[in-house]
């Protein structure tokens, strides 16, 4: 019950899969440039590469690492070469897999400070909107957190950190760039922006996170003017990534550009928080 009250609560959808579709297997692709997709189908996981040494972005559930490990093989690329691991928010379906990742990588596993607090314990924040729903999750033992604006480095690589709080307290999203023949896109991978409140929790005003509101409000304002070519959802279907994908056999890589993509997906997040505020008021 619990995992499929979080899979709701992350897709802001009405109705849902069991939680273990999450982990449907998904063979890994390249996204554009030195940026390609290695989580399974349900939650994303993205890695960036270069000579120096990877970046992966959020780590999957508990279930996720060995999948996630044998798609970055298959694309030819080594595990170990793995230096960090961004991540999304500290919910179990995004970082239940970190702890065992970082073992088999030796990577710091990098958060805000809200994200890494929930992932150096295992233990839910209480302020989180759908805590005493949540489950602990193994500690990650080497951690980073990171401030909203900062870079995070590997070689030529740099990857920058937006805090998006508003779906938990600690949510953060990412950009960078890549490029493929010859043109430069702007890469987003964004963190879930669903307000979702879960044993009588309220965005309108809450007593363990009163600014939720205005912080999920500013998270959507953010994302929705970030500079956008290629977006990838903490879930990939919410960002359109599926449907891109299904051009790619006519258009190539270019099929995942969509500059409207963020913007969009900002959007839908405005209207869930407008449907939930709705419902909190008949409470």
């Amino acid at each position: 019950m619990k995992n499929t009250l979080i899979a709701i609560a992350c897709l802001g959808m009405t109705t849902l899969a069991h939680g273990g579709d999450w982990d449907e297997p998904q063979a890994p692709f390249t996204l554009y440039g030195n940026t390609h997709y290695v989580g399974p189908k349900g939650v994303g996981a993205v890695l960036v590469t270069s000579p120096a040494g990877h970046i992966l972005i959020d780590a999957g559930t508990t279930k996720s690492p060995d999948a996630i490990a044998a798609s970055i093989r298959q694309l030819g690329f080594k595990i170990e070469d793995v230096k960090y691991i961004l991540t999304s928010h500290e919910h179990g379906d995004h970082v239940g897999g970190a702890a065992r990742l970082q073992e088999m990588t030796g990577a710091t596993v990098i958060g805000s400070a809200a994200s890494t607090a929930v992932m150096k314990t295992g233990k839910p924040n209480r302020a989180d909107p759908q805590f005493g729903s949540l489950s602990d999750m193994t500690p990650v033992a080497n951690t980073r957190a990171v401030r909203n604006g900062d870079t995070v480095t590997v070689g030529p690589l740099a990857i920058t950190a937006h805090y998006t709080p508003g779906h938990t307290p600690g949510g953060m999203s990412w950009t960078w760039q890549s490029t493929e023949n010859g043109r430069t896109a702007n890469m987003v991978y964004a963190d879930s922006l669903n307000a979702f409140g879960l044993n009588g929790f309220r965005y309108g005003g809450d007593a363990h996170w009163p600014d939720a509101r205005r912080q999920l409000e500013g998270s959507i304002a953010k994302i929705a003017g970030l500079k956008c070519d290629v977006l990838v959802s903490a879930h990939p279907e919410f960002a359109g990534l599926w449907e891109r994908k299904a051009q790619v056999a006519q258009r190539g890589n270019a099929a995942f550009i969509d500059t409207g993509a963020c913007w969009q997906y900002a959007e839908r997040a405005r209207q869930r928080l407008d449907k939930q505020l709705a419902e909190e008021q008949k409470r």
